[in-house]
């Protein structure tokens, strides 16, 4: 027996990474009518994340993929740049490529991560880290990650931007469906670090 198959991801662990892996892929490429769909039937809570949740599913009811393909465009590529550069060395610096990008690399390679083959961007891009936490919790790349190196690796690449990029995407001009994608980064990303910081103590 592969004992790779045989590990159980306690079942908040494996909401977490869900969530990690869907704000990833939405911030990857302008989603299809597929991923449409899957957010159209979102439901939430009345916490902060769940209403943030439920207007991400409101506003997918309302949302072509031809118009939001042109807002992703607008935001995040653009004539020459997008209206938003969603890189921790452009967040944590003012330029792309610094010393945020090399210090990921490095601890990308320390935990067996390699970037896919058909991906050029950096990888210190939001989608890229948002689905990096997502294959850590679960093991994609080995076994997977303990509590405490979740944390340095939140602590490290994410929790000193992704807040601010993500308030960003709720305010930019061109969002629409991405200022409610905007909501639902920012506020898991408050749960998350409100969490690793009480199992820290």
């Amino acid at each position: 027996m592969n004992p790779a198959l045989d590990i159980t991801i306690e079942s908040e662990d494996r909401l977490r990474a869900d969530l990690y892996n869907f704000i990833g892929l939405i911030l990857s490429a302008p989603p299809d009518q597929l991923l449409l769909d899957q957010c159209i039937n979102l439901s939430g809570d009345d916490s902060d994340l769940g209403k943030a949740v439920r207007s991400l599913s409101r506003v997918a009811r309302v949302t072509k993929p031809k118009k939001v393909e042109s807002e992703f465009n607008a935001l995040f590529i653009g004539l020459g740049r997008g209206e938003l550069l969603p890189y921790a060395s452009y967040y944590l610096t003012g330029f792309l490529n610094e010393k945020p990008l090399a210090t990921l690399r490095s601890d990308m390679a320390s935990r067996g991560m390699v970037r896919a083959a058909n991906v050029y961007e950096p990888e210190d891009n939001i989608a890229s880290l948002m689905e990096m936490m997502g294959g850590m919790i679960v093991g994609r790349f080995g076994t997977p990650a303990e509590l405490a190196d979740q944390r340095q690796f939140f602590n490290k690449h994410i929790a000193p931007w992704a807040g601010h990029f993500f308030s960003d995407l709720e305010a930019a001009k061109n969002s629409i469906l991405y200022a409610s994608v905007g909501t639902v980064g920012r506020a898991f990303i408050e749960i998350e670090r409100e969490a690793f910081r009480m199992t820290a103590a």
